[in-house]
């Protein structure tokens, strides 16, 4: 059996890796559409204010891009370094969608990228146009393959274990494809990168409006960003609805936890605003609730119920049950796969072959299990409640506080006043985080509380990691962790720097803090 510790650091280094690189994705997903707006203007008005603001963005874009694609590299690496087993029990599957972004992203995305930043002397304008639009689609074509990959491990459709080949295999392509919790994953993701693009371009213009400095360019930049903004907060919100819908119908084991549901409620079930937590007695000291709401959210129905907790745990006690009947079948096929009777009866268990296989936690031999051992396993199947419970509502309460804020930056955009109110510049700045600790969160929500399978329902994580030495794991997650904390101070330093110089590292003589003076000033710019 694998040990604790490894699977442990196993999880903990793709977990780093995975929470590094997402600090960079969601602003690469939003930046390009906030630069296909503005080039899109500076296209149709010649202005050439509009130009300099794509420029100028575009060189913070390009600076997170490649970062990202730095710190991603890695994890497709990790599935055979640290995950052997997992690539190859659904290596078939899970193999496709990431091949495809691999295309995607290395060829596709940066090929127009190079030819985003090469291209302006040497492109007619609607083909630089054309490029930045393919850009902006090719970025969210890659992150649609990402999200079919993660989509299918949280709900794995299309697909079905094989006895002869000891693997799953997929017997529907398009089923993956469209897969209803992907394709929510990804509507939802893309609109919280959209809202992260819009915060980064929001603070840092309301920074300079702060100092009065490069007016001109920074209230567009500001007007474009609460407008996309607020476009894309409205649609996280409505995404994230259909996303709760997906969970509540795939995974209710999730769904349970998010909501500290430890019964079974009436239906429609009330929605859990806060509540204290106890896990050690499996229930809520107190909770406050909103009648109806989350009903509504996880079932679109006001007659259909939500299981709790309680009642997931006796559905699971019974799956473990037929697991361990699957399980013992397709240990009698190993040793003769023309076993009609075996196959007899693991056809009739196999979809709950994998909730047998939690017990492989503990013991080697099926004929060793005791009802303890079953308890365990049923346990295991309900993640921690607390965080769950605590970071989906840190998340939706940062995502309501964006939402308000754009809103008002979009009312007193369209108002056209001379000067933004401070007040509403400093938000605007204090909340510039914000965008990525929610992303971060949603991550965590949704990965760990998958947990303990990396394919919901199919393989616990346990039996999914390499033969690797702890020491080699405490090795590479030191050496991960190190290089990507450089590649993170990089990152921030050029960041700061170029937002710090603001227009004027354009070189074109038309804004504050140049070395280079021209004639024209930004006022000339902007006609």
């Amino acid at each position: 059996m694998i040990s604790e510790q490894l699977v442990d650091l196993s999880r903990l280094q793709f977990a780093a890796t995975a929470l590094y690189h997402f600090l960079f994705v969601p602003l690469t997903i939003g930046m390009v559409w906030l630069l296909l707006i503005m080039e899109s203007v500076y296209v149709m008005t010649g202005k050439v204010i509009w130009r300099d603001m794509t420029q100028f963005w575009g060189k913070l874009f390009g600076i997170n891009f490649a970062l990202g694609v730095t710190t991603g590299i890695t994890l497709e690496f990790q599935f055979g370094t640290n995950w052997a087993y997992y690539s190859h029990y659904v290596g078939d599957i899970f193999g496709a969608p990431l091949a495809i972004e691999g295309l995607m992203a290395f060829f596709l995305e940066s090929t127009l990228i190079g030819l985003f930043f090469f291209g302006w002397s040497r492109l007619s304008k609607p083909k630089h146009l054309l490029v930045t639009m393919l850009m902006a689609v090719g970025t969210n074509l890659s992150a649609l393959w990402i999200l079919i990959a993660n989509g299918w491990m949280q709900n794995p459709v299309g697909s079905e274990f094989s006895y002869l080949t000891m693997r799953m295999e997929m017997v529907d392509f398009w089923a993956v494809v469209f897969n209803p919790d992907a394709q929510a994953k990804f509507v939802h993701t893309v609109s919280a990168g959209y809202l992260t693009g819009s915060m980064f371009v929001l603070s840092i213009s309301s920074w300079y409006l702060l100092r009065k400095r490069d007016v001109e360019f920074a209230k567009r930049s500001f007007g474009v960003a609460a407008a996309f903004g607020l476009a894309s907060a409205l649609s996280v919100i409505v995404l994230g609805d259909e996303s709760g819908y997906t969970v509540g119908e795939a995974q209710q084991t999730k769904m349970a936890a998010i909501e500290a549901m430890w019964e079974t409620k009436p239906a429609p079930a009330g929605l859990t605003l806060i509540a204290d937590i106890n896990e050690a007695e499996q229930k809520n000291n107190w909770e406050v609730e909103v009648p109806w709401v989350m009903g509504l959210i996880g079932t679109r129905s006001v007659s259909k119920q939500i299981p709790g907790i309680h009642d997931i745990k006796i559905k699971n006690h019974e799956r473990v049950l037929r697991g361990i009947v699957a399980v013992k079948a397709l240990e009698a096929l190993r040793k003769n796969r023309h076993d009609e009777q075996a196959l007899a009866i693991f056809n009739v268990n196999k979809n709950d072959l994998g909730f047998g296989l939690l017990l492989k936690r503990y013991v080697s031999d099926m004929d060793q299990v005791t009802p303890e051992l079953i308890d365990r396993a049923v346990n295991d199947t309900i993640p921690r409640v607390t965080p769950m419970f605590w970071g989906f509502r840190i998340m939706v309460g940062l995502g309501f506080a964006m939402l308000a804020l754009f809103g008002i930056a979009f009312f007193s955009t369209i108002k056209a006043s001379k000067e933004k109110s401070p007040w509403l510049l400093k938000w605007a700045l204090w909340m510039l985080p914000a965008p990525w600790i929610a992303c971060e969160l949603g991550w965590f929500v949704a990965e760990y509380g998958r947990q303990p399978w990396t394919i919901y329902g199919v393989l616990p994580t346990h039996l999914s990691v390499s033969t690797l030495s702890v020491n080699s794991l405490y090795g590479s997650l030191a050496g991960f962790v190190t290089f990507y904390t450089v590649l993170l101070i990089v990152e921030m330093y050029l960041m700061v720097k170029f937002a710090r110089q603001g227009p004027g590292s354009l070189g074109t003589g038309r804004y504050q803090f140049e070395t280079t003076h021209g004639a024209d000033n930004l006022l000339g710019a902007a006609k």
